[in-house]
């Protein structure tokens, strides 16, 4: 049985950045709206922060029993380091999948937004088979699609529906935004892996792509996200401009990405990609508030 430190591990909070934003960036549109409501907000937090976790532990389940982390050079997989038995860990997978499935209604039955069940239902069934069942398809270059849709589109609008009841068009740009920096997250993993991911036939985008083009596409998800927000700001408040610091606060390290980092050199990029995708959504936040006040 592992430790909870290991489990702590397993469960990858360094990736939970990418499952806070969407919520924070969802309610800051709500607000900006009028329609703020704080115990959807806070239920649709634990239910992304659940997805996301469930997520880290079924891809640390599936890619273990396919050998695919043999060669990994970021943190220590349960199941592919020998530490944890896969049923476990495929367990605390279905467990978190469960828990994101029971707040997920509960949203959805206080909010009457009926048509938030099939939408939440694929969401789990896409967690499971990014990297789980016989033809997964994060295994065929599309895992970027499924952050995209999930940790940005879904998870923002999601957000903004329960508390406003609709979807607000600021939202749209704003949830293209965090969808983008969610995706750059991914992207400067793969790249980080794409060595061990080559040697055990892993097909990430990263992979398909190749290096430079890869270095390349990081560096324009976070232009695109740059746009997104001005958009935003142009469909609600100029203060939202304040999230474009967060965008400014990834520049250095994409320039690190463009000038051939590899390995662990890649950390430092996949961190501030997180990080970014949290401090835009908060000050975004910060700046529909003002926006109202001032």
């Amino acid at each position: 049985m592992p430790s909870f430190a290991q489990w702590l591990s397993g469960a990858r909070p360094r990736t939970l950045p990418i499952s806070v934003a969407p919520v924070i960036a969802g309610s800051a549109t709500a607000y900006a709206a009028g329609g703020f409501a704080a115990l959807p907000a806070v239920l649709a937090l634990l239910v992304s922060i659940a997805l996301q976790i469930g997520v880290n532990f079924a891809n640390d389940y599936s890619d273990g029993i396919r050998g695919t982390d043999t060669h990994r050079v970021g943190p220590m997989r349960l199941v592919g380091s020998g530490v944890a038995r896969p049923v476990l860990v495929k367990r605390a997978a279905f467990g978190c999948f469960g828990f994101a499935g029971v707040l997920g209604l509960v949203l959805v039955v206080m909010s009457r937004q009926w048509w938030l069940l099939p939408v939440g239902a694929a969401a789990i069934l896409a967690a499971w088979y990014y990297t789980g069942g016989k033809r997964p398809y994060g295994y065929r270059g599309l895992g970027e699609v499924f952050v995209f849709v999930f940790f940005g589109l879904v998870a923002v609008l999601g957000t903004t529906v329960v508390q406003l009841r609709r979807i607000d068009a600021a939202s749209i740009p704003v949830a293209v935004a965090i969808g983008l920096l969610a995706v750059a997250v991914l992207v400067s993993n793969n790249l980080r892996d794409i060595g061990g991911d080559t040697a055990s036939g892993k097909r990430t985008l990263a992979t398909r792509m190749g290096d430079r083009p890869t270095r390349v596409f990081f560096a324009a998800l976070v232009a695109a996200a740059a746009v997104g927000y001005l958009i935003a700001a142009a469909l609600s408040t100029w203060w939202a401009l304040l999230a474009l610091l967060g965008i400014g606060y990834l520049v250095p390290q994409v320039l690190v990405v463009l000038r051939g980092a590899t390995g662990r050199d890649l950390i430092g990029p996949l961190k501030a990609a997180g990080f970014a995708d949290l401090l835009s959504a908060a000050l975004l936040a910060v700046g529909v508030v003002l926006g109202s006040v001032l």
